[in-house]
């Protein structure tokens, strides 16, 4: 199972349309339910930040996300959007209270 933590700085001009197209994957993903993964991304206070977590946990190892269009819409063009741009790390996971990230 791989843990993904993914942090970034939206331009601030950009912010709210970056935020417009995570709240547009999240519904797909709602819509389509691709099952595999548990996901959630933060706005941080300073209104640009932004911080994605995910576990992903497919027999095949793939990434339910490459299937989803407005995942393929909100990394089209993120370099433009953002100040600092995606940094993406491997995590392990240490402990959890009331927050499903272990794929039970």
């Amino acid at each position: 199972m791989a843990k993904v933590v993914v942090r970034y700085k939206a331009k601030s001009a950009r912010a709210d349309e970056n935020q417009r197209l995570v709240e547009q994957v999240f519904a797909e993903l709602d819509e389509r339910d691709p099952g595999g993964m548990q996901y959630v991304c933060f706005r941080l206070d300073d209104g640009v930040s932004s911080l994605h977590l995910a576990s992903i946990d497919t027999e095949d190892g793939s990434n339910p996300l490459s299937g989803i269009e407005a995942f393929a819409e909100f990394t089209r063009d993120i370099g433009a959007r953002c100040e600092e741009p995606p940094a993406s790390q491997s995590a392990t996971l240490v402990g959890s209270y009331g927050v499903r990230v272990d794929g039970s």
